[in-house]
């Protein structure tokens, strides 16, 4: 019944649970006063109606019921944020971060801002309803580990959730960062789009896939890494990625594989940052890769939509500032490449959300605490006692 609450600020009537769920109206009091004494639901007053006197009770969502956290990461920068209980964002920090330094000192990081955001906004952790947390590398749905990422080295199979555990009483959530988001971008941008694809162009190269409404992560949660689709079989010709294979998508045109090739050519370049500076400068050897790499990418892309056919396709990440030279290369392979019934209908956009991840994490920990079977569990221990 509390999904009904959802996305609905000036709240339901009694009656208005009745007519959208079928129970009796004994039932669905009762279920109401049950949700408003666990604390998930509040009452709320609109403004009363002309003529129609003072207005019934509405029930909403009660948004000071706790916070929840949420912990974005990229391989050279995060963002931090805290949320109300329906996870709108109520305060956010964009900062550096090396992922490369390891579970220990990175979490130690993140312990540390959770903790001045608590302390800034007079919370404890007793009042955090659930942790987010997205990693740049697959991830083990069932367990929230990462499991062998190519750019996190010391992060395979650390217990992320048991480490927030010792501190947090409530969910975890470990998630893909461009299945964040893709999420983010679903739930804030396109929610009447149910097939979406995001691509996030940094560093690395990630997707997240939405197939109908919901995130595909596969049988094990590495669906969409088209980073380490093979462009080019195994050879001594073909540049090593950094997942030990030659020759992936990653390996032409990841934000990494730029700097290299940029460096090569005698364009000392360290960062993606470095990478788009030299673009934007109308450097031609930064130009000519950054057009090769959105021709690989596109290539890549094409086999997606052939084989999902989704309805939109959007690009996150650093690179996706490049939407009149990088973006407009991969469109056109896209274009070229694809089933004409499969690009159709097919919007190709860059994302709509600067922090598109923090609200795709945000949105996913407010799922998982208002799980019927987690609302139950709590409810049946409020009546219990």
């Amino acid at each position: 019944m509390l999904e009904l609450f959802r996305g609905r600020p000036q709240g339901l009537r009694k009656s208005d649970v009745v007519a959208r769920t079928g129970l009796s109206r004994t039932a669905a009091a009762e279920r109401v006063d049950a949700l408003v004494a666990a604390g998930y639901l509040a009452q709320v007053r609109p403004p009363a109606e002309p003529g129609r006197g003072r207005p019934a009770g509405h029930y909403a969502l009660n948004r000071a019921r706790g916070v929840i956290l949420v912990a974005d990461t990229g391989i050279t920068g995060w963002r931090f944020a805290l949320c109300d209980a329906a996870g709108t964002v109520l305060a956010e920090k964009l900062e550096p971060l090396d992922i490369t330094h390891g579970p220990q000192k990175v979490l130690a990081t993140i312990d540390r801002r959770f903790a001045g955001l608590l302390n800034r906004h007079r919370t404890t952790p007793a009042d955090v309803l659930g942790i987010g947390m997205s990693v740049p590398g697959p991830v083990d749905h069932a367990t929230g580990r990462a499991i062998s990422p190519p750019m996190m080295p010391g992060w395979h199979d650390f217990d992320i959730p048991g480490h927030f555990a010792r501190t947090y009483a409530g969910p975890i959530v470990v998630e893909k960062d461009a299945n964040a988001m893709a999420y983010g971008e679903f739930a804030r941008v396109h929610p009447q789009v149910r097939d979406l694809v995001l691509v996030k162009l940094g560093t690395g190269i990630g997707t997240g896939l939405l197939l109908r409404g919901a995130l595909y992560r596969g049988a094990d949660g590495a669906a969409g890494d088209i980073g380490h689709v093979p462009v080019k079989h195994d050879g001594s010709d073909a540049p090593l990625c950094r997942c030990g294979n030659r020759g992936c998508v990653e390996a032409y045109a990841g934000g990494w594989a730029l700097a290299r090739d940029l460096t090569a050519a005698g364009v000392p370049t360290a960062t993606v940052d470095g990478v788009i500076a030299a673009v934007r400068d109308g450097n031609r050897v930064a130009l000519d890769l950054v057009r090769a790499a959105g021709a690989t990418i596109g290539l890549a892309l094409s086999d997606i939509v052939n084989l999902v056919n989704p309805r939109l396709i959007v690009f996150g990440g650093q690179f996706a500032a490049l939407d009149e030279i990088l973006l407009a290369t991969v469109r056109e392979v896209i274009y070229r490449r694809s089933l004409p019934l499969a690009t159709r209908m097919l919007t190709v956009t860059s994302a709509g959300l600067p922090d598109p991840g923090v609200h795709g994490l945000a949105q996913l920990v407010t799922e998982r605490v208002m799980a019927p079977n987690e609302v139950d569990r709590v409810v049946a221990g409020i009546t219990a006692n």
